[in-house]
C-alpha cells in the first residue's frame, strides 16, 4: 500500500504553517513534506514532528531568490558559491529533522545561456551536491516540472532526467516523479513507472489540469495506485495538490483508498 505524505505547503493551507502538522496527524498521515523550510528555525520544525510522530519525507533546497523569478540554482551559470551554500543549508537542515531525502531543483534557463552550458553547470553541481549529501546518508532527487506552471524551467521530461542521473554517477541521486507533471508533458504514466521505477526515489500526486485532489481530472490514481503495489514501490507518495474546498473536506479518496486497502 503506498505511503501517503501531506505537502504542507499546499495542503492545510486553512492553517497556521505550525498548525499543519497536527491536522495532518489528525487525518492519518504519518509523512508531510512541503517546499522550503527556513521561515522556520529547526528546532522548531523538529518539535512539531516529534509531538506528532511525523516523519519529514522530503523538502527542497533554497530555490534563490523566488519573488525574482528564481526556481532553483543548481543550472545556473556563475552561481555555484550560492548552490554550494543552498546545499550547506539544506542539509543543516535535514540533519536536524531526520530528512533523508532532498529535491534539488534545476532553476530557468537564464536569458542568453545555453542549454548545454546550463547542462553542464547543472551535472558539475549534482556531482558535488551528491559528494556532500552523501556524508550525511542524504539522497538527492531531481524532478521534471511541467512548462506551463514554471514556463523556462531547466528540466522537463522523465527521459531527460534519468539521462542525467546516470551522468552524474552519483548512488544517492534518483528521480522525483510528480505524476501531475509527467501527465501533462507525457501522459503515458503506466509505461513510464514501469520503465523508470527502479530509479525513482519520491512520487507525486494530484489532479490534472487543475491541481486538486487526485479523484478529480484525468488521472485514473487508483489504478496507479495498485500499478506501485504490483511494481513493488516501497517509498513515499507525496500528496502536492491544492485542495478544492478545505484539506479535510477534500480527502475523500484516501479514505476510500485505505478503507479497500487495510494496513
Amino acid at each position: 500500500m503506498p505511503r501517503f505524505a501531506a505537502n504542507l505547503s499546499l495542503m492545510y493551507t486553512e492553517h497556521t504553517f505550525p498548525e499543519r502538522f497536527a491536522a495532518a496527524a489528525a487525518d492519518g498521515f504519518h509523512g508531510v513534506e512541503y517546499l522550503f523550510p527556513y521561515a522556520c528555525s529547526a528546532a522548531e520544525l523538529a518539535i512539531q514532528l516529534r509531538e506528532h510522530r511525523l516523519e519529514q519525507v522530503l523538502f527542497n533546497l533554497p530555490p534563490g531568490d523566488w519573488d525574482a523569478g528564481e526556481r532553483g540554482l543548481a543550472c545556473l551559470p556563475g552561481r555555484h558559491v550560492d548552490f554550494r551554500d543552498s546545499v550547506e543549508l539544506a542539509l543543516d537542515y535535514a540533519a536536524a529533522l531526520g530528512c533523508r531525502r532532498l529535491h534539488v531543483m534545476a532553476g530557468v534557463v537564464p536569458a542568453g545561456s545555453s542549454r548545454s552550458v546550463c547542462r553542464q553547470v547543472y551535472v558539475t553541481n549534482l556531482r558535488h551536491a551528491c559528494m556532500r549529501a552523501a556524508t550525511h546518508g542524504v539522497t538527492l532527487l531531481i524532478e521534471p516540472i511541467n512548462p506551463r506552471d514554471m514556463p523556462g524551467y531547466f528540466l522537463n521530461r522523465q527521459d531527460e532526467a534519468h539521462a542525467i542521473v546516470a551522468e552524474v554517477g552519483a548512488d544517492n541521486l534518483q528521480v522525483q516523479m510528480d505524476l501531475y507533471h509527467a501527465q501533462i508533458v507525457e501522459g503515458d504514466l503506466a509505461t513510464a513507472l514501469r520503465r523508470y521505477l527502479a530509479g525513482i526515489g519520491h512520487i507525486q500526486i494530484a489532479g490534472v489540469p487543475e491541481r486538486h485532489e487526485p479523484d478529480r481530472g484525468e488521472i485514473n490514481y487508483p489504478y496507479l495506485f495498485e500499478l506501485l503495489d504490483t511494481l513493488g514501490y516501497r517509498g513515499w507518495v507525496g500528496c502536492e495538490y491544492r485542495p478544492q474546498n478545505g484539506t479535510r473536506s477534500g480527502l475523500g479518496w484516501l479514505h476510500t483508498w485505505r478503507a479497500a486497502h487495510p494496513e
